[in-house]
């Protein structure tokens, strides 16, 4: 069975023109040179496994955490990204994979989106 991290990474690296590295010491996602995931476990020390992705809006982000506190947090440091648990046997994984896509697309530059993004 995959770590909920290998999971992350397996969605993210998936994607055209990613990379991955440590950024804050954690493993960090990026397309083209911008971020867009980020796994998170126990950050500093919050008992947390999460990833963090990023959304269209705060807007988007309020309705997230409003409609599913249990699934959507507010990630430290990142403002208008919403944090998605990963803890547990009840983790929607298809979900989560289509989040890092959303993502993706709104780091990608465009000549990847032009490409036909994912």
């Amino acid at each position: 069975m995959s770590s909920p991290l290998q999971k992350v990474r397996e969605a993210a690296l998936e994607l055209p023109d990613t990379s991955e590295r440590l950024s804050h010491g954690q493993p960090t996602f990026f397309v083209a040179g911008k971020q867009f995931a980020q796994f998170r476990s126990n950050h500093h020390g919050d008992g947390k496994t999460v990833v963090c992705v990023r959304t269209s809006s705060i807007d988007e982000q309020a309705m997230l955490l409003e409609a599913d506190p249990h699934t959507y947090s507010k990630p430290a440091y990142l403002s208008s990204w919403i944090s998605i648990n990963l803890a547990g046997d009840g983790v929607d994984w298809d979900h989560v994979t289509d989040r890092i896509a959303e993502s993706w697309e709104l780091a990608a530059p465009r000549r990847l989106l032009e490409a036909g993004g994912r």
